[in-house]
Parts: C-alpha cells; structure tokens; sequence
C-alpha cells in the first residue's frame, strides 16, 4: 500500500538536517512525499552575496525546490509566513505575519486544508522543544499537532535528535574539524528529546547520498561572512563519517508508547491497523 506523507518545517533546509533521509527512504519505496515550509526562512545568518531578505527568501524557496529534487518529493508548499528569527522578534515585511506570534488555530487550518487535499495517512512536525528551541520550531510543533487533529490525520511523527547520540557525533566530529564560530556545542548537547522518549530510530544509510544532496541544495546556509557555517562543515565529512553521524533520524510519534526496541517503520502503526 502507497501512503502520503506530509513534511512540515519551519524553515527550507529544515527538513535536510532532520528527515530528508527518511523522506528519500519513502519516496524511493514508491510513497509520496510533500514538503511544507510555514517561512521562507529570509531572516537567518547568510553571506551577503545572497542580497536582502526578500532576495535571500527567493534563494531559499529555490534551494527547498531543489533539496525536494534530491529527495524526491512530489509537492513543496509554503505556508506564506513571515521568519521570527532566533529570539521570535523579527518584523517580517508588512501584510506579512510572523510565524510564531500566529494564531495556532489560523495556522493550523492552513496546513489542515492542505492535509486533506492530500489525504495524507502521515504528517512530520517537531518535537514540544523545537529540537534547539528556535521560536518558528516551537510552533511548527503546536500547529502540526493542532492541523492533524482537525484534519484527521492518523500518525503524527515529530523529528527530534537522539541527545546521546548526538553527543556522542558532536564529539567525534569535533576530532576531525573544527567547528565555525557560531556552532554552540553545549547547547546541541541539550537539545532534541531524551532515548526514553523517542518510538523511532529509521536507518537511512543507503540514502546517505541523497541526504547530502538535499543538503548541498541549501548552498545559502553554508557560508557567512565571516566564514564557513555548521552545514558546510557537515559537507566536507568523509561519506564513511557522514553515513555514521547522519545515518539514521529519529522520531516520536504522538500517542506510541515507545517499546522496548525503536522502530525503523514509520508505516508501522497504520500497518498495525490495517492488519487488524
């Protein structure tokens, strides 16, 4: 049985860091795949050759065409909010409002009606911290979950990090470059969801290559003016690295109670009923 998934995000080059890999999994295994970003994300850390917000948000809409491309997505959407920015006070430009200071209820029904255009049987959003705590991440989580609930969506899988594997990467990762200026190694240390939490840990290491393409598409995440980001240091490992750091991606799905062993389907609670 094929199945739709949508793929709610905050930010385009949100959903290369934390489910492209599974995303390209399904898509390859003849599901369809959607990708909704709430922002154009025009309000981060860029070089400036990327130009104004408003030039870099049309960079950043092209950038998620093309990690969809990579991934092999059917459909991207954006939601038509504004970016809030690392402390949720960016002033988007006017008629526009910011994603985190919007109405839920509003939101939700945006990405609901969408939902329902797609039927869709399975919808990504974030875990309740927003993995690091950016204000647009929080939200994504408030509306996923509010959208599928009106929309009747069945499984809801929130994105996370495992927090001790992701120790674990940071610190031997750290043994081979050395991370730019901006990269706060404490606070990815804090960051995600504890193991005891998480329902899924999906194994996506044959789709190393593409993760890395959908990656590379955000070419405006990867430099700044004062030099290299996160995302090109992540780039440049070695594909034996890349696929032990980057190989697998977790989730928690609402509702689970997570079982002794984490799961690599995210079907699996629809085949379970389905069987039933």
């Amino acid at each position: 049985m094929a199945y739709t998934v949508v793929s709610f995000h905050a930010h385009p080059d949100d959903e290369a860091l934390l489910t492209s890999g599974t995303l390209a999994r399904i898509s390859a295994e003849g599901h369809r795949v959607v990708l909704v970003s709430a922002t154009a994300g025009e309000v981060v850390l860029a070089a400036s050759a990327f130009g104004t917000a408003e030039t870099l948000a049309s960079h950043r809409r092209a950038e998620l065409q093309r990690s969809a491309a990579a991934i092999g997505a059917a459909r991207v959407e954006f939601l038509g909010y504004g970016d809030s920015g690392l402390d949720g006070r960016a002033a988007p430009e006017k008629g526009v409002e910011a994603f985190a200071r919007a109405d839920v209820e509003v939101a939700a029904a945006r990405l609901a009606a969408l939902l329902r255009e797609e039927d869709a049987d399975v919808l990504t959003s974030y875990d309740a911290s927003g993995g690091y705590g950016h204000p647009d991440h929080v939200q994504v989580h408030h509306v996923g979950a509010r959208a599928a609930e009106l929309a009747g969506t069945p499984v809801v899988l929130e994105a996370t990090v495992d927090q001790d594997l992701l120790s674990k990467a940071v610190r031997l990762a750290s043994l081979v470059y050395r991370f730019p200026p901006e990269f706060d190694r404490a606070a990815f240390e804090r960051a995600y969801a504890p193991r005891r939490v998480l329902t899924h840990k999906v194994d996506v290491r044959r789709y190393a290559d593409r993760k890395r393409a959908a990656m590379a598409a955000h070419a405006s995440q990867a430099t700044a003016d004062t030099g290299d980001r996160t995302l090109a240091a992540l780039l440049r490992l070695p594909q034996p690295l890349y696929r032990h750091v980057l190989g697998r991606e977790w989730f928690i799905e609402r509702g689970r109670t997570p079982g002794p062993a984490l799961l690599d389907d995210v079907f699996a609670s629809l085949r379970e009923r389905s069987a039933v």
